[in-house]
């Protein structure tokens, strides 16, 4: 028998729900984007964005099952994000996910956000990301983490961001240069424009045996450059900051996976979330994974970012190994992989 999920993501500011036909053939796929409405506040706003996934989940949800070509009772199960991520967006898609669930009598299958992206790859490429370990990297607005992906039941974090996830430095850098949100389409934008220079900005190591990443510095190096270089009555060439920025976090997040593969022996390695869409960063990882024989797997522009795609997928194989929620099924602001 065919297993039909819906994917239900509302962590952050898209309302996103599609249908997944045994865990990787894509049905439907619709995505309602809040970027315009929070672009006026230069980030995300919580209130906003929960008020806007009420106004939108019904409408999505309806979409994706017609755009499916399929009855709402040929669902086999509901998956839905329960953490990490803005409790009001979160409960959002959980409130809509028990409704179905109590109306349609299936099970809800909880995923992790971070989980999804991860799952992403496996709808493009189930057949060559079939045997373990493998590492993973996810590269959003919110997080910044490096994982090994042991099976379907293990998944293990080995580094994650102290402080600002490299989006969200894109995003405040891009602030401070005047440039739109999000930043890291902007700061990618511009970097193409500019060339090398003896431009550079520090990003804290962490000690050599260490997968965690910190960007918080390099955020301030950058804001204390362009004040200094105004009060000296210079003009900012914005795009020599941007290629240096974007070089500085590209080489940081390479430099933490080209040593997990070294020091774990993994030769594969899949990336995702926004800022994984960043077309200098799948250059040079791959470039740098050629040199050691590593093979990186990434998902299409449209799975990158927060999609129902990728939380389809993870409920498809949580369920397989009996992952259920129920009724008291809540939200979480942060947690582990799960």
């Amino acid at each position: 028998m065919d297993s039909i999920i819906l994917g239900i993501e509302t962590s952050c500011d898209e309302t996103s729900v599609a249908v997944i036909k045994n865990g990787k053939y894509v049905l439907s796929n619709v995505i309602s984007s809040q970027i315009d409405i929070h672009k006026k506040y230069g980030g995300v706003v919580p209130e906003v964005a929960s008020r806007k996934h009420l106004e939108m989940i019904i409408g999505v949800i309806d979409l994706a099952i017609k755009e499916a070509g399929i009855n709402k009772n040929d669902l086999t199960a509901i998956g839905v994000t329960n953490q990490p991520g803005l409790i009001g967006a979160l409960l959002v898609g959980i409130t809509a996910a028990k409704g179905l669930s109590i109306s349609l009598k299936i099970p809800i299958i909880p995923v992790h956000h971070l989980r999804g992206h991860i799952y992403a790859n496996l709808v493009e490429y189930e057949h060559e990301l079939d045997d373990f370990p493998i590492l993973a990297l996810i590269v959003s607005g919110g997080h910044t983490s490096l994982a090994i992906w042991h099976n379907h039941l293990n998944i293990e974090v080995i580094g994650q961001t102290l402080d600002d996830a490299a989006g969200e430095a894109f995003d405040k850098i891009a602030r401070k240069l005047g440039l739109d949100y999000p930043g890291g389409p902007e700061i990618e934008k511009y970097a193409k424009l500019g060339l090398k220079t003896d431009l550079v900005f520090p990003v804290a190591k962490l000690g050599k045996e260490n997968y965690n990443f910190s960007f918080s510095g390099l955020k301030s190096s950058v804001i204390n450059y362009i004040n200094k270089t105004k009060a000296q009555g210079k003009d900012i060439i914005i795009e020599e900051v941007a290629f240096a920025v974007q070089d500085a976090i590209v080489s940081a997040v390479i430099g933490k996976v080209l040593l997990a593969s070294k020091n774990y022996g993994i030769k594969k390695v899949v990336i995702g979330g926004g800022v994984t869409s960043n077309k200098y960063l799948l250059k040079r990882l791959k470039e740098e994974g050629q040199k050691i024989n590593m093979t990186v797997y990434a998902p299409k522009g449209i799975y990158c970012t927060d999609n129902g795609v990728m939380i389809g997928s993870a409920a498809y194989y949580l369920n397989k190994y009996g992952i259920k929620g129920d009724l008291f099924l809540n939200a979480y602001s942060s947690g582990n992989i799960k």
